[in-house]
Order: C-alpha cells, then sequence, then structure tokens
C-alpha cells in the first residue's frame, strides 16, 4: 500500500485530500495540532489514517513524527509529502506587527521547509528504502504570482514557496524525486472564514480601515463562494500518482479574472484594484 503524509489535515484542504486518498488505496499518515483532532480523523478515516501530532513550526515534533513514519514504513519509500498547512495573515504592512509577518512565515514556509527535511528522506533520498521514488506537493495560491494589497504576508509566503519548490525540484532530480506546485483560486475553507475572527479594533485610526472592511467581507465571501475542497483534492492526486505531472497546476474558479490580472499592464492592475478597495489618493 502506498503512503502519504499530509501536513494540516484536520479542516479543509488536507482533509480532503486524506479522504480521497484513503478512498483510492493509499495509506495516510496527517499531521494535527490536537489530540482531540487526531481522535477525530482516526474515527472518520479508519485503520488506513494515522494522526502525526505536531506543529509545523516545532522542528522536534516534527522530526520525531518522521522517525514514527519511518519505522511504520518497514524500509519502504514515502509515495508523497503534501505540504498544505497554513495560515493567512491580514493587514497593512505598514501597520502589521511584525510578529504577526513573522508567524505567517514560520508557519506558511519554515514549516514545509521543516517537514521536507523530516520526511524527505524517506521519499527515496535515503539510499536504504526500497520501492518507487515519492513526490512532493507543496500546496501554493493563486496569490503565489501576484500580490493583493492587505494581505502581504500571505501573498509573500506563498511567493516564497514558488520559489523554494523550483529551487527544491531542481536539487532533488539527484534523488529522482518530484516536487509539484499545486496552486488554488479561493477554495470553500475555514482559513477564510476565520476573517471573521481577526480583530480590526487596532485600526480604528488608520487610514486603512475602509479597505480593511472590505477586505475581510470579500473574505468571508470567499469561504462560502470558492472552489470545493475535493477538487483541490482530486488535482492533488494526479499530481502524485500521473506519469508526467505538470510542474505547477493552477485551479480558479474564476478563470477570466485571473487571466486579465496576468495579462493587463500592472499599472492598470494596480488602479483597478484601488480604485475598488478606496485606496487611490484622495483629491
Amino acid at each position: 500500500m502506498r503512503s502519504v503524509v499530509i501536513t494540516g489535515a484536520s479542516t479543509g484542504i488536507g482533509w480532503a485530500i486524506a479522504k480521497l486518498l484513503i478512498d483510492r488505496g493509499f495509506a495516510v499518515f496527517g499531521s494535527v495540532r490536537k489530540q482531540a483532532d487526531a481522535d477525530r480523523l482516526k474515527t472518520e478515516f479508519g485503520a488506513s489514517f494515522t494522526p502525526l501530532l505536531f506543529d509545523v513550526t516545532d522542528e522536534a515534533a516534527v522530526l520525531a513524527a518522521g522517525r514514527q513514519v519511518r519505522e511504520a514504513l518497514e524500509g519502504e519509500t514515502l509515495a508523497g509529502l503534501v505540504n498544505n498547512a497554513g495560515v493567512a495573515v491580514a493587514g497593512p504592512v505598514l501597520e502589521l506587527s511584525v510578529d504577526d509577518f513573522r508567524r505567517q512565515m514560520e508557519i506558511n514556509v519554515i514549516g514545509p521547509v521543516i517537514a521536507t527535511q523530516a520526511f524527505g528522506p524517506l521519499l527515496g533520498a535515503d539510499p536504504s528504502l526500497k520501492g518507487p521514488k515519492g513526490r512532493i506537493v507543496m500546496i501554493s495560491s493563486v496569490a503565489g504570482k501576484n500580490g493583493n494589497p492587505l494581505s502581504a504576508p500571505y501573498c509573500a509566503s506563498k511567493h516564497a514557496i514558488e520559489g523554494l519548490s523550483e529551487s527544491l525540484r531542481r536539487e532533488l532530480m539527484l534523488f529522482g524525486i518530484d516536487v509539484i506546485i499545486v496552486a488554488p483560486g479561493a477554495v470553500k475553507t475555514p482559513i477564510w472564514s476565520k476573517a471573521e475572527q481577526i480583530d480590526l479594533s487596532v485600526y480604528q485610526n488608520s487610514p486603512y480601515l475602509p479597505a480593511l472592511n472590505k477586505v475581510m467581507a470579500f473574505m468571508m465571501k470567499l469561504g462560502e463562494t470558492g472552489l470545493p475542497a475535493e477538487r483541490i483534492a482530486e488535482v492533488v492526486f494526479e499530481a502524485l500518482t500521473a506519469a508526467r505531472p505538470r510542474v505547477r497546476y493552477q485551479i480558479t474558479p474564476d478563470r477570466m479574472r485571473h487571466l486579465m490580472t496576468a495579462t493587463l499592464p500592472k499599472r492598470v492592475v494596480d488602479r483597478i484594484i484601488a480604485k475598488r478597495l478606496g485606496l487611490l489618493p484622495l483629491g
């Protein structure tokens, strides 16, 4: 049975990927941060699911999970690592706390690095293991190719994932391990619905407050109207199993809007977005 590690498996995209892979015959090791989630997923998914209890920023815990997976594989290779765990931090760069920005990068960028170092050898970089080489799937975003105002930390983290993945793919050619980016647009997951929990009181005297309110409302709408997480899971399955996978899959609910963003001159896009959010200069 082929085995895959998925980070951030408790809800959203990670949960959908775990369910689809188990339904198609994989054994899944899924990371969660809470014992309650580990118990719940074990009940939901059954014997083919093994919870791994760690926060992706806790290097010691992730390395311990790597040893746990190695022991369970009994000398066989891991078929895949899906670096999915992440959060979205919003706010204007001029006023956002550096700690919040740092937390965004620690979870969304350093976390995948830690997980890749812990589980990468199991994909076939360790020559003592037997079996086909595995693959790494990096969950990026359309924000990995575009920068939206008032969500710079998230966009910066996904731009970093794009560069990390490109470099890593070329490095791991030495071992026959592929690295594939999956870059969704808006997805119906808690990452967006949590926007309503963001405390905007710290921005009550900020010139950005009206635009922030519009961005928060838009983020909550994305949590309701985005792509189903199961769609992303299907693409991850293809990335893990296709004979000739692409290096990057982009899946968006509104292809025309993203095409315009990618093809129009940057200054034109700047003004369209700024006008919509009220970010044009006064007077």
